[in-house]
């Protein structure tokens, strides 16, 4: 089984398609966004301001997970040289694909190991079913869900709105008490939060009724 390879990309999201693959008619267009603006803010107000992330979580941030009903949004830890995968590539043949390095693998050994340091509950852990995403999730927590709404859809923009709505709903729905984990792609991550995550950086989420409120981010050394 193939799929679309994780790459830089900016946010913009496709029009409504129909089951054909052709344009939805400019009203369909319209209802469809009216529908999504009731469910989350604007992509953009999510990652605002000064794109530097805190070595660890700390402060507010840190109470916030503390106190549990938070979501991680991380993505994979670093990798070996290149960009996307090789073509050809397979899900589930990791020996096809583009993997953590050494210094990602420590990474995401490290993250896992100051989250349990620093007390932080940690529930339910979906990844991607990219070899690199479900990677960092079993050496930071131990454990892994895979999830296609955290797939890679960089190759092609078919399926992305219903990824995105999906993770959305799923992110605005979670209430704890512990924790989620969820590590994804740089696209996916960008589609919904409207700005730029680093290898290994985590942003931290939290829902307030309909909308989204970002907490804080962080990203752990190797």
């Amino acid at each position: 089984m193939s799929g679309p390879p994780d790459a830089r990309r900016g946010p913009g999201r496709g029009p409504a398609r129909g089951t054909d693959g052709t344009r939805a008619p400019a009203h369909a267009d319209r209802a469809r966004r009216t529908a999504l603006g009731a469910l989350a803010v604007a992509p953009a107000a999510l990652l605002a301001g000064p794109g530097v992330a805190a070595a660890a979580p700390t402060g507010s941030v840190l109470d916030a997970l503390r106190e549990g009903g938070c979501v991680l949004l991380l993505r994979h830890a670093r990798t070996d040289p290149g960009v996307g995968d090789p073509p050809g590539f397979r899900l589930g043949d990791c020996g096809t694909q583009r993997n953590l390095s050494a210094e990602g693998r420590a990474q995401s050994a490290r993250l896992g190991a100051s989250l349990r340091d620093a007390g932080v509950p940690i529930g339910p852990v979906r990844s991607s079913r990219w070899c690199r995403c479900l990677d960092t999730a079993r050496l930071a927590f131990g454990r892994v869900e895979p999830w296609p709404a955290l797939d890679s859809f960089f190759g092609g923009r078919t399926g992305a709105d219903a990824q995105t709505d999906a993770l959305r709903r799923w992110v605005l729905a979670f209430r704890g008490p512990d924790n989620a984990a969820l590590v994804t792609h740089q696209v996916n991550a960008t589609a919904l939060l409207g700005g730029w995550l680093e290898m290994g950086e985590t942003v931290v989420l939290r829902a307030r009724g309909d909308t989204l409120e970002t907490v804080g981010r962080f990203a752990t050394d190797a």
